[in-house]
């Protein structure tokens, strides 16, 4: 295995936040600790906001910040434009400057390792598997265009029609396709016509020294935390932190997106001193954050692609012991209350969410076993020491299948 090389194509990465960038970072630093011998092909941290980069505060993994099998190329057009031309652009200039990277590259690896959204670097990840004569293990943290569509970015049919054809062949020509969130599976073999055993599991997780140990709570607090972005019903989280002034209870909001800006406005217009916003910090303190607080707060707008999603900030929240209360449906809603972990919005209203939390605060006994259900369901599901060994496991498999192809090549060849 020692030998074994991987290139890792991704959007986001180290020292971004954000789940994407920290399932990569993860998914980097597990596989060499496996013994397998990892490139990073990357963009210069620009997620959510460029300038906060320049605190060094995030550049926090020395080990990282001076490895040079990191590469990043930098992308001169706006990244977080609403309007869907200046997106294209973004990506299209991404993908170009990746696949120069990859031309180049003299190189040769045994996995390519590309993650998507955007569906442009899963072409990158594509192409890269026939320059390198490489396996393609394709990683989908969203169906896309679905998500994009679901938003109401995407209303283009033609394009829709493309970016779906796209979709289809990378599902097609991926050695393998790995999922984090169950939800796609159904999705994946159904547009791609997938068998089952081409598709792998691995949800984002916490690594083993971020789970929280148990600690006492001085006073009972709500917490949101993550983007504010389309997919988010930042509406309700409005008129959930108007409601909960009324109850005399505190809201902390660590959130970044293009909506934070109008949640902001209104939370000063409507005079809520309940409501504490904190700028984007490093996941460290994200995490100790958010476990100073009771409640974890979970939205997603009622779309039918958002039902196959598990947002990375409930798996944040259990991995704090904090209880979620949420507005959403399908995957997401199972988990929650399979497992016992928090309380779901039937009605999707905000009043039912109010009372849900109200109850959570009444009810201490309760909040403290879905507390420690958290933390039991993070040990056994979603730690990443745990659960690189699905992804290791496949890559083993198929480099036997591959040399097994290569062996019944090679005799063929010594018979003529």
């Amino acid at each position: 295995m020692g030998n074994k090389k991987v290139i890792i194509i991704s959007q986001n990465f180290y020292p971004e936040i954000g789940s994407a960038a920290n399932r990569m970072k993860n998914l980097f630093q597990l596989l060499k600790i496996q013994g397998y011998e990892v490139t990073v092909l990357t963009t210069e941290p620009s997620y959510p906001y460029k300038k906060i980069y320049d605190q060094e505060r995030f550049w926090n993994n020395d080990e990282m910040n001076t490895d040079d099998s990191i590469h990043r190329v930098m992308i001169k057009n706006r990244k977080y434009a609403i309007s869907m031309l200046n997106r294209l652009l973004y990506y299209l200039e991404m993908a170009f400057k990746m696949l120069f990277y990859i031309l180049k590259d003299k190189k040769k690896y045994d996995f390519v390792l590309v993650t998507s959204p955007p569906i442009f670097v899963g072409m990158v990840g594509l192409i890269a598997k026939i320059r390198y004569k490489s396996s393609l293990l394709l990683d989908i943290r969203d169906l896309w265009p679905e998500s994009l569509k679901g938003v109401g970015i995407l209303d283009n049919p033609l394009i829709f029609f493309i970016f779906n054809r796209i979709e289809q062949l990378l599902y097609k020509k991926a050695d393998f396709i790995i999922v984090n969130s169950k939800g796609f599976e159904k999705h994946i073999q159904k547009r791609g016509k997938t068998p089952q055993d081409k598709i792998v599991f691995l949800p984002n997780a916490a690594r083993q020294f971020e789970i929280k140990p148990f600690m006492s709570k001085k006073e009972f607090k709500v917490v949101y935390a993550g983007n504010l972005g389309l997919a988010q019903d930042v509406e309700l989280i409005k008129n959930l932190a108007r409601k909960l002034k009324e109850h005399q209870i505190k809201l902390t909001i660590i959130g970044y997106g293009m909506k934070k800006n109008s949640l902001m406005e209104f939370v000063k217009t409507e005079k809520l001193n309940n409501v504490k916003f904190i700028n984007p910090v490093t996941r460290e303190k994200c995490l100790h954050i958010i476990s100073e607080h009771s409640v974890g707060v979970v939205t997603l707008k009622d779309k039918e692609v958002f039902e196959t999603v598990l947002p990375g900030k409930v798996i944040d929240y259990m991995t704090c012991m904090v209880p979620v209360v949420a507005s959403v449906s399908g995957f997401t809603k199972q988990v929650i209350e399979t497992e016992n972990v928090g309380l779901v919005s039937t009605s999707k209203s905000v009043d039912e969410m109010v009372q849900q939390i109200l109850f959570l605060k009444d009810q201490e006994s309760v909040r403290k076993e879905m507390e420690i259900n958290c933390k039991q369901y993070i040990q056994s599901n979603f730690t990443w020491e745990k659960n690189i060994p699905l992804l290791t496991n496949v890559m083993e498999s198929n480099s036997q299948i591959q040399k097994a192809i290569y062996d019944i090549q090679e005799a063929k060849i010594k018979k003529l």
